[in-house]
């Protein structure tokens, strides 16, 4: 697996928490938050590589990115 996978992430400001919020919604229950986009976005990139660590840790698979998924 590459050492910078391709997730996507959804990102969206939260009103309750203050906080702009990323979903990566391949890796289950992955998620991050920062007070800025840009703290948000590089949270979650450290949260992806520390669930896949996990993941391998564990012997679980992980997921191959997809690209774009199509939510509605």
């Amino acid at each position: 697996m590459e050492t910078n996978p391709r997730y996507e992430l959804i990102i969206y400001w939260s009103n309750d928490d203050h906080a702009f919020i990323v979903e990566v919604p391949e890796l289950p229950g992955c998620m991050a938050d920062g007070d800025t986009y840009q703290e948000a976005v590089t949270n979650a990139e450290q949260v992806i590589q520390e669930w896949i660590e996990t993941a391998r840790s564990l012997g679980r698979d992980i997921p191959t990115p997809k690209g774009r998924l199509l939510f509605a």
